[in-house]
């Protein structure tokens, strides 16, 4: 089920980038609520409850928006240029008892059957869409790859997924693989194993000969 948190968020007066700005200054995450229909609302959040609420696996959240309570769910979070601070967040309005479309983080769990031949695990994707209802939202979906042995493969199709929860995700989609790498060789490497090819050497014909001598 997923972890709810209780924010309080203030209206912002002014939008655009040097009012974001100032709104950071002050320890806030600017942040725009929409969906259900309704207008957009431009608020801000407090930073340190918000940042604590995402390391925390928070997935819905309640929020109180002048004076009135609404749910919503992290759409799109926007970091600085060194991907660690939280910047912007786009939050959309649910109703729990709806069915809604979300991306949840994938954990491999396990060591591949596969890793005792010399097989390396390789996870092509981090995370899957699927729909389920808002109060329903997985904060992690977790797959054991310990059977996983060599040449084999996971497909999203193949995930054990929460009750509830349905796969969006194309079911072909690879998800983790077991395969021993090939060994990358030098041009030296190469050439050593490469069995050397004797030059041949053809006679002259008596008749080349003959007509190089007339033509002396």
């Amino acid at each position: 089920m997923a972890k709810t948190v209780s924010l309080e968020a203030q209206l912002r007066q002014h939008t655009g980038t040097k009012a974001a700005s100032a709104v950071r200054r002050q320890g806030r995450v600017p942040a725009v609520v929409y969906g259900h229909q309704e207008q957009p609302v431009a608020v801000s959040l407090d930073a340190h409850d918000f940042n604590e609420g995402l390391h925390h696996g928070m997935r819905l959240m309640d929020l109180s928006i002048d004076g009135k309570s609404e749910k919503a769910i992290i759409k799109e979070l926007q970091y600085d240029y060194l991907g660690r601070e939280v910047i912007h967040a786009d939050l959309m309005r649910v109703d729990v008892t709806e069915i809604i479309t979300v991306t949840v983080p994938l954990e491999l769990k396990g060591t591949p059957k596969g890793a005792q031949e010399g097989g390396v695990l390789t996870a092509h994707t981090n995370r899957l869409e699927v729909q389920c209802l808002a109060i329903n939202i997985p904060e992690m979906i977790v797959v054991s790859v310990k059977e996983l042995d060599v040449d084999q493969a996971i497909h999203a199709g193949e995930v054990q997924l929460p009750e509830g929860v349905t796969l969006v995700t194309p079911a072909e989609v690879l998800v983790a693989s077991c395969s021993v790498l090939q060994e990358i060789k030098t041009t030296e490497q190469v050439e050593a194993e490469t069995p050397a090819v004797p030059e041949v050497i053809t006679e002259k014909k008596p008749e080349e000969g003959a007509e190089a001598e007339e033509k002396k």
